[in-house]
C-alpha cells in the first residue's frame, strides 16, 4: 500500500513531539498548549461548522463587492 506523503510526515511529527513529551500524553498537551501560546494563528480561528459558514459566506459577499480593472476569466 502506497502512503500519502503528507501523511507521513505528520505521523513521524507527531512521532518527534510524543518523544519529546517522554511519551506523556499530559507533558505533550502541557508543550502544545505552551507553544500556541508563544506562537498565536494570525487568521480567523472558528468554533464550529456553523461559524465557519458564517465566516466563509462573508468572504463570498466580500468578493461580490470588489471593482476589477478586468472581467472574471470564464
Amino acid at each position: 500500500m502506497k502512503t500519502h506523503p503528507i501523511l507521513e510526515e505528520l505521523w513521524r511529527t507527531k512521532d518527534n513531539l510524543a518523544r519529546e513529551a517522554g511519551g506523556d500524553v499530559r507533558r505533550l498537551c502541557e508543550n502544545t498548549r505552551r507553544w500556541a501560546t508563544a506562537h498565536p494563528h494570525p487568521g480567523p480561528v472558528v468554533k464550529d461548522a456553523a461559524e465557519l459558514r458564517e465566516w466563509l459566506a462573508r468572504q463570498e459577499e466580500a468578493d461580490l463587492l470588489v471593482v476589477r480593472e478586468d472581467p472574471p476569466l470564464a
